[in-house]
């Protein structure tokens, strides 16, 4: 009988990554042969909207079973950056539908794991619950068939309806189809799980809290680049906030961690708010940001050993993560390095704005409430 958060590694899984690792790296060659101009940019998610700074609060009122690793500390608060993005590796315009992804990185967290010994703790997240494959095994024939112009053979694998992925089929088409008018009035998950502590597995979401009663719809013949203009129209009338959250595991079976395309049951665990993602007004589409942020990586392996992330989707993400990071930075000439936090590439004194307007709010609102009781 498997436990919470106990994987299951299947034979041939090592040979698995190994194949995967060798089909990225020979398109890789192929998608950017020595010589040409323009930067090598990400094998999926090359499209970014923009990446903003942020920060990142553990809420003070957690209960027992949620403070452990990261949320251990109530009230503690890192700084972030965050990247959105389109899933394709292609640069399309924003009226291609697609996945969409919202990538944290949380800077100077203490005994985390990340590029050049800095700590950070990465959250990778998608619009869409579940992922469309569900093991290394998998995503060999997801990659063979992809990359050989044959994607539909992935799903329907020969004539005999019982070994067609139907289940992937439909996680994609979801993934994939759904509108996106506002990446800040998106929900996110991470799709597959990770530890919550010893003997604890969960998944993470991040979804908009104060959304305004009029959310943001699709424009008839918009621009190219509407969503990156979606998310400056936003941080110029004011902050966005997120509400990060948990999904603890309640029952090994029904809700596995080697299968990610298998939705867990949130009548068995509901997502729980764990913390705050804060995102301050501020002008993130210059060149010099749109610099800085496509040499960043983002991967779910960078964090505490508390939160690694478990299953084989997982595992062979990290070589794969690993190996397309390596790549590009080499072909671009710009050293893999993880930010600090305590760097000048951080605008700190957007919080201090930030948070100097909300002590001036709430003065004002003190004044009007005694003004009213002294009428």
């Amino acid at each position: 009988m498997i436990g919470l958060g106990e994987e299951r590694v299947p034979e041939g899984e090592a040979e698995a990554v190994a194949r995967v690792e060798a089909d990225l790296r020979r398109e890789f060659d192929r998608a950017n042969p020595a010589g040409t101009r323009g930067p090598a940019r990400r094998d999926q998610h090359s499209k970014a909207h923009g990446c903003v700074a942020a920060e990142f609060t553990v809420r003070p009122d957690l209960p027992p079973e949620l403070r452990r690793g990261l949320f251990r500390e109530p009230g503690a608060t890192y700084p972030a950056w965050v990247r959105f993005s389109s899933s394709s590796p292609e640069m399309r315009p924003d009226t291609v539908r697609d996945a969409h992804g919202m990538s944290i990185k949380l800077l100077g967290v203490p005994g985390a794991q990340g590029g050049g010994g800095v700590g950070s703790q990465d959250f990778v997240l998608a619009n869409s619950r579940v992922f469309f494959v569900r093991s290394a095994a998998d995503y060999v024939r997801f990659l063979d068939a992809m990359f050989g112009g044959r994607l539909p053979r992935f799903f329907f694998n020969g004539l005999n309806p019982l070994r067609w992925r139907l289940r992937e089929l439909v996680n994609l088409l979801v993934a994939t189809r759904q509108p996106v008018a506002n990446p800040l009035q998106t929900q996110y998950w991470s799709q597959t799980a990770s530890l919550f502590g010893e003997g604890m597995a969960a998944k993470f979401s991040a979804r908009p809290a104060d959304l305004p009663a009029a959310r943001d719809r699709v424009p008839q013949g918009g621009g190219p680049d509407f969503l990156r203009e979606a998310i400056a129209r936003t941080l110029d009338a004011g902050e966005a906030r997120f509400d990060f959250l948990v999904q603890l595991q309640a029952d090994p079976v029904a809700m596995p961690v080697e299968d990610p395309t298998v939705r867990w049951s949130e009548r068995l665990s509901p997502f729980r708010p764990v913390a705050t993602l804060r995102i301050p007004p501020q002008r993130f589409d210059t060149p010099e940001r749109d610099e800085f942020a496509e040499h960043l990586t983002f991967t779910p392996w960078h964090g505490l050993p508390e939160h690694r992330p478990l299953g084989s989707a997982n595992r062979v993400r990290r070589r794969a993560y690993e190996l397309i990071s390596a790549l590009r930075h080499e072909r671009n000439g710009v050293p893999e390095r993880e930010p600090s936090g305590a760097d000048d590439e951080f605008p700190r004194h957007l919080f201090a704005a930030a948070r100097l307007r909300e002590e001036t709010a709430v003065r004002a609102e003190g004044g009007a409430h005694r003004g009213e009781r002294a009428a």
